[in-house]
């Protein structure tokens, strides 16, 4: 039996054809070729605003060893506040900052402006390290510099989740991810503190 099909139809087949119909999601090549871009970055390639509104750029830090850490002015590990100061004066000027970045993403417990946490760290624990603004370290709103420490496709070196605030990322001299550091564990543990060291 001879079927003869209708030519719209035919025309509609050999169409689809040649479009190249493929299991590919759309746009899937260009994120691919976006996370092969993250995963090649460091730290030196993200720019942040600061807790006085002005323009912080990571590659300023270049050369030195970084503590990167969340924080919050009403939490129990905020006295944290008073060894990351001391940690600080301790190895400013052996190539070592912090970064402070306060965050709201544990029950609240940052609710204040960039202001009102400025004023706070100052007057309680005369914190003298960088603060940067206010910012998501979690959730779908979480901040670049957050998606780059948290996930191994990026950082090259773990995925890690924040657990809750004063969460430590210590960036080694390359701008390269080294350790991830639990919120408990105090600014001056000793295991930070040969990190810093070099031993």
């Amino acid at each position: 039996m001879i079927i003869i099909m209708n030519l719209p139809i035919i025309s509609m087949i050999l169409s689809l054809s040649a479009c190249g119909m493929s299991n590919k999601a759309p746009n899937e090549d260009q994120q691919f070729e976006d996370a092969t871009s993250i995963a090649s970055k460091t730290i030196y390639d993200f720019k942040v605003t600061d807790i006085n509104g002005e323009t912080f750029d990571f590659s300023s830090l270049k050369g030195k060893k970084i503590m990167i850490v969340n924080t919050a002015s009403k939490c129990g590990l905020t006295p944290q506040y008073e060894q990351l100061e001391e940690v600080y004066k301790q190895f400013k000027d052996t190539n070592f900052v912090i970064i402070g970045f306060p965050a709201n993403n544990f029950m609240s417990q940052e609710p204040g402006s960039d202001k009102d946490i400025s004023e706070f760290c100052v007057k309680n624990y005369g914190v003298s390290f960088p603060m940067m603004s206010k910012i998501s370290v979690k959730g779908s709103d979480m901040h670049e510099i957050y998606i780059y420490l948290t996930q191994k496709k990026f950082n090259g070196l773990e995925d890690s989740d924040v657990k809750w605030n004063f969460q430590k990322y210590l960036i080694d001299e390359t701008g390269r991810l080294a350790k991830v550091i639990d919120p408990r564990t105090l600014p001056n543990d000793p295991e930070i503190i040969k990190w810093i060291e070099g031993k």
